[in-house]
């Protein structure tokens, strides 16, 4: 990967043997993986158990996918956190098209979505959901230096798979405006057209390029850090005559789920910023209003922001 080169950002290894929790070497990984996310609020993440062959099959898979008739595309449709397929000319940008998949570590709704998307073809597999929806579970418990073990049952994975059409000649267009995401975190698998950026200053852009070998974690506005963690704003910048295909893992709350900040993050210096609140709750108060949800991770602040903080 490479970034400007007055900025070194931060590229983590996740090895098999640094993930057996409370070892020297699951606690060398914390830090680094916390000093990362305070910094930049997201890195990239190297991790080669997942194959090279895998990202291949997966991206040729999108490339079929996007093919599907519109009819079939539009039986895409999820619930409330996610949203299911979003076509050329939506209010996202006229040249993306995205697709949704709920609970990706489930089989059933894998089977569902490929059933829906390719009736005709019963044996359609897509073995990288299963792989990035583990591994974004072991980044996430590693964001805030292991301070608590992650429950993998309050949590579920959603996918989406995104196209990004090449701007007309001449063009540098965003495809993706500036946000910050409201899930507890993101994991990102591009493919080798290059797009994605992130925010490193107040509107200091990096633009992140070799990829394909690696993924980037973003913390999202509900990783609650007690304001410790830096929120990963990025955005897309299409400056190839190529498609870009991307997919990104969102860990989200289960529904009925009460965010609290970890009882370890709080103390004299580091009051408790925010209230105890209903997931569901914060995602109506974002999305009720279409502006909101092109922030920059203030909204968690207007929802739930202590005044003022509190030490207990």
């Amino acid at each position: 990967m490479s970034v400007d080169a007055k900025i070194e950002f931060p590229v983590i290894e996740f090895r098999s043997s640094d993930l057996e929790r409370g070892t020297d070497g699951w606690h060398r990984l914390c830090n680094k993986v916390r000093e990362a996310c305070e910094t930049f609020g997201c890195f990239e993440v190297v991790y080669d158990t997942i194959s090279t062959e895998v990202r291949e099959e997966m991206f040729r898979l999108m490339k079929e996918l996007v093919e599907v008739p519109v009819e079939r595309k539009q039986k895409n449709v999820l619930p409330p956190p996610s949203y299911g397929w979003v076509g050329p000319g939506s209010h996202v940008s006229p040249l993306y098209e995205g697709f949704g998949l709920g609970d990706v570590s489930n089989y059933d709704s894998v089977k569902n979505f490929t059933q829906l998307m390719w009736p005709e073809e019963s044996k359609k597999s897509f073995p990288l959901f299963d792989l990035l929806s583990q591994r974004h579970c072991t980044y996430h418990g590693n964001t805030i230096g292991g301070a608590k073990q992650v429950n993998l049952k309050n949590y579920i994975t959603i996918m989406r798979m995104m196209k990004y059409m090449p701007p007309p000649p001449g063009e540098n267009e965003i495809r993706f405006f500036p946000h910050t995401d409201k899930p507890i975190s993101t994991l990102i698998c591009e493919n080798q057209i290059p797009g994605l950026e992130i925010e490193v200053n107040n509107g200091q852009w990096i633009k992140l390029t070799n990829l394909s070998p690696s993924f980037v974690f973003l913390v999202g506005d509900l990783l609650m850090s007690n304001g410790r963690l830096k929120l990963g704003k990025h955005r897309v910048m299409i400056r190839e005559d190529k498609d870009r295909f991307s997919i990104a893992a969102f860990v989200f709350p289960n529904k009925g789920t009460i965010i609290k900040t970890p009882k370890e993050l709080i103390d004299e210096q580091h009051p408790r910023v925010f209230k105890d609140f209903d997931f569901m709750e914060f995602y109506s108060f974002v999305f009720s209003d279409p502006a909101r949800s092109r922030d920059s991770g203030q909204l968690l602040y207007e929802f739930a922001v202590l005044t003022p903080p509190v030490s207990n």
